[in-house]
């Protein structure tokens, strides 16, 4: 029988080593009932691990416990008693099957099932995604097709499949970096959804990088650094955004040298006239040399086609003039953009930007092969000068040149994937989302490398829907109002930003 006054969870000297490389040291961790909990840290600070050790990935080291209730779990964790005891998971991509309705998408792992033949009792199963649904307070159909949801409602499917065998008020809901998608309005949702189910009495477990969410959404948040707690439960209404970096960290962050707000004046860079393709409508750009250009809007709204017709990844046409060299985009190639001088940075490092079973060193050396090798032999020094080089500019760790990309945090792998681009030396650099799922240590690193690129004269382009990034890092900001229109506005206020966002999207309404 589980104890009442028992926490939900009680995670005690949980450690976990690959090889000679010890990922947790005895971690602790204890979520009260009805508590909505975050767990922070950097990339590589051992959040994931201890999370795989929670649903029965991992195999902790001996000496550990794991309680749900005062119910000691054995260890290794399997999921089954996992789920059993009433522990469920929201994964970042919410694990949802875009071609199924809704109620099967909630009975993915437990379908219910009709009593002799066990074959899938699709009423009761429906009626069951109703009952869930309802108790979310989401007015979502049942049957309706989960590819055709928003992403608030996507991520309430995925809320109520984890919520599907819970008993009412019980359980703990670990959302794994679940929030990262969402829009300023979906978050808001979010979040209120978050207050209900905390409100009944289930406990939840918050995976996130977003420091802002922590303190605002979170009674208390647990603080992870190289593998070992260094803040425990710590209420998070008597802590500030630089008190738990510093502790994220291990230092001060470091600030991001923010430009100012108001007119500037550059030399003539790039300058894009009739731009039209997939979310664009003859649209015009100009871009100053050294001068970084925010673009932004509402997720979803197109904007976010833009760097991929600006870079020869999407077909598109109009022209793009780099200097005095002009470049039609409607016969330009990828590899034509970047002997050019234009260079892509892509939202998806692991899909799109990165080989992930090949070293640190050849993926920076990639794009520069054929300017330094020869046919017969591509040479080693140019390759371990340059990738050094990076190393030490951007902060990459580790120190390694020849680590495997899959190995390293999020946030290194996108040092290494800005390194890439830097090292062919653009004229114009286009980066989509370079911030995103990195702890806020790597964002600084990485925009303050923005900053320098820029200082060299570079074109930036920063397309984003994080406004904090925006308001830092650039001269001025493009709002998108449609395939054929941007408003621009200039401002060093996230909050200012956001308002010209939500302000042109009712506009257009």
């Amino acid at each position: 029988m589980t104890n009442p006054a028992a926490p939900r969870l009680a995670v005690s000297n949980i450690s976990k080593t690959f090889g000679p490389t010890c990922v947790l040291h005895q971690a602790e961790l204890v979520v009260q009932p009805g508590e909505l909990h975050a767990l922070v840290g950097q990339n590589g600070s051992g959040k994931s691990t201890l999370v795989k050790v929670l649903t029965g990935y991992h195999t902790p080291g001996s000496g550990g416990s794991v309680a749900v209730d005062g119910e000691h779990l054995s260890l290794p964790v399997e999921w089954a008693a996992a789920h059993r005891a009433g522990i469920a998971v929201v994964h970042q991509d919410f694990g949802l099957l875009d071609h199924l309705s809704v109620a099967e998408n909630i009975g993915v792992g437990g379908y219910e099932r009709t009593r002799f033949l066990r074959r899938v009792d699709w009423r009761r199963q429906r009626e069951v995604a109703a009952r869930v649904l309802g108790e979310l307070q989401l007015d979502i159909e049942p049957t309706a097709l989960v590819g055709n949801l928003s992403a608030s409602h996507r991520a309430g499917v995925a809320i109520a499949r984890a919520m599907r065998d819970l008993v009412p008020g019980g359980g703990l809901v670990i959302l794994d970096e679940s929030t990262r998608s969402l829009g300023r309005q979906e978050l808001s949702q979010f979040h209120e959804m978050l207050r209900r189910i905390r409100s009944t009495g289930t406990s939840m477990l918050l995976v996130s990088h977003s420091l802002d969410e922590v303190l605002t959404q979170t009674d208390r948040v647990t603080v992870l650094r190289d593998g070992r707690v260094v803040g425990a439960g710590l209420a998070t209404a008597e802590q500030s955004e630089q008190s738990v970096a510093k502790l994220m960290l291990g230092r001060d962050v470091d600030d991001v040298d923010t430009r100012p707000a108001g007119e500037s004046h550059y030399a003539p860079g790039v300058t894009i006239t009739g731009l039209s393709g997939p979310g664009a409508a003859s649209l015009d750009i100009a871009i100053g040399a050294g001068e970084i250009v925010g673009l932004t809007g509402l997720p979803g709204s197109g904007f976010e086609q833009l760097p991929y017709l600006l870079s020869g990844a999407t077909p598109a046409s109009g022209e793009l003039t780099i200097d005095s060299t002009a470049l039609s985009l409607a016969r330009a190639s990828v590899a034509a953009c970047i002997r050019a001088g234009v260079v892509l940075v892509p939202e998806r490092r692991d899909r799109d930007g990165l080989a992930m079973s090949l070293s640190i060193r050849d993926n920076i050396s990639l794009p520069t092969l054929t300017r330094h090798g020869r046919p017969w032999w591509a040479g080693r020094g140019w390759q371990a000068t340059q990738t050094d080089d990076a190393i030490a500019t951007l902060g990459i760790r580790p120190n390694a040149p020849m680590r495997l990309i899959q190995e390293l945090s999020g946030g290194n792998q996108q040092k290494v994937l800005l390194a890439k681009w830097m090292s062919v030396g653009p004229r114009f650099m286009i980066l989509h989302e370079p911030t995103q799922a990195v702890d806020v240590g790597a964002r600084s690193d990485i925009l303050n490398a923005v900053q320098r690129a820029a200082a060299s004269g570079v074109a930036v382009l920063l397309v984003s829907v994080e406004a904090s990034d925006l308001a830092a890092a650039c001269d001025r900001v493009l709002v998108y109002d449609g395939p054929d229109h941007l408003t621009e506005i200039r401002s060093t206020d996230p909050d200012t930003i956001l308002d010209a966002v939500y302000a042109t999207a009712a506009a257009a309404s």
